[in-house]
């Protein structure tokens, strides 16, 4: 059988957007948000997911900044995130870190419990990575609060957040590593993209390998802007030095899937389980379960089957809730993508 598993993000419901756009009560807000939980959770096992999440419903600022988001020591004017071409060219701003020493405001076990509450199949936990948090540190320096201080204080927060997904029974941790295209975006020398790589080596370094296996890392084509600067393949010979079990790359949406898949036989460690897009949440056209077997089959002439995953190219609202994807269109995605699986699992089985 051929694991399959989801990115992270799912459109929230009408209702729970309006509350959060709006005046809505804490405990409004709360029983709101705990519907939205039920109900995706339950739309995902209805897919046949063997694995799911809780389509970061309660992360309510964004998956990037949410565990500093209302943090008393930061500022709303950071580093400016500019966006795929479909968010219309807005930006996000990160919030600044204004002195230390710093420290999480919330940790991604809450929404886990939360799930879990709902679901009877394992459910997955996406996390952000600390090379993306470094971001909150201003590049002039904060004074008696060093760059190095906030680097340990950051990995420290990064490492408990896995240890507190994995107690609270995580069928795998996720790490989204959305700044890995931009990183390339600023520097196209790959010095800022090597950073960044050592810096997440440095939070896994502190697990062993049977914990790494339970980590996976995702970078998307499509997370950040990087129309006619970024050649997302040259991310994954990077992408494959983190030290995480699982990887989970684009390449329905990839222009030359089989380049992708080329670099990812190359580049990719025998320890290391690749889980390929199936299913391109840029696209409005709802793939069918033939189409992801298909895929499914491409990958499998260059990835050991034995070592191959599927997954969706990228989460379906990662920032904002608009109507650009609606959730009927997610989970009919979900859906082919589970079904097109099965598909190649059995063709792939009948061919051994």
């Amino acid at each position: 059988m051929i694991p399959t598993e989801p990115i992270g993000s799912i459109p929230r419901p009408p209702e729970l957007v309006a509350a959060i756009r709006g005046d809505a009560g804490m405990r409004e807000l709360a029983l709101l948000l705990d519907d939205a939980v039920r109900a995706t959770v339950a739309a995902f096992e209805a897919t046949g997911s063997s694995v799911i999440s809780d389509g970061e419903q309660g992360k309510l600022e964004n998956f990037w900044s949410y565990p500093v988001h209302g943090a008393a020591n930061t500022a709303p004017d950071g580093f400016r995130i500019p966006l795929r071409s479909g968010a219309g060219g807005a930006t996000h701003r990160m919030p600044r870190l204004t002195h230390g020493p710093f420290r999480y405001q919330r940790y991604a076990d809450q929404y886990l419990r939360a799930a879990r509450l709902h679901a009877t199949q394992p459910v997955k936990q996406a996390i952000i990575s600390p090379s993306a948090l470094s971001l909150l540190y201003p590049p002039d320096g904060l004074p008696g609060y060093s760059r190095e201080q906030f680097l340990d204080d950051l990995v420290r927060e990064h490492e408990t957040e896995i240890r507190r997904c994995l107690e609270a029974g995580a069928h795998k941790v996720q790490v989204d590593f959305a700044e890995g295209p931009l990183a390339m975006r600023l520097d196209p020398s790959g010095a800022l993209l090597a950073s960044f790589v050592h810096l997440n080596n440095m939070a896994l370094e502190r697990f062993s390998g049977a914990e790494r296996a339970l980590i996976g890392l995702h970078v998307s084509a499509s997370g950040v802007d990087a129309t006619g600067a970024i050649d997302y393949a040259e991310l994954l010979p990077a992408l494959f030095e983190i030290r995480a079990g699982s990887f989970y790359i684009a390449m329905a949406g990839q222009p030359e899937p089989e380049r992708v898949l080329r670099i990812a036989r190359d580049y990719a460690r025998p320890d290391q389980r690749i889980f390929v897009g199936v299913t391109d949440p840029a696209d409005p056209r709802i793939e069918s379960a033939e189409q992801v077997r298909d895929r499914v089959l491409l990958a499998a002439r260059y990835l050991d089957p034995r070592r191959l995953g599927t997954t969706d190219d990228a989460g379906f609202a990662p920032f904002f809730d608009d109507d650009s994807v609606s959730r009927a269109t997610a989970f009919a995605k979900v859906r082919a993508r589970v079904e097109g699986t099965r598909l190649a699992a059995a063709v792939l089985e009948r061919a051994a």
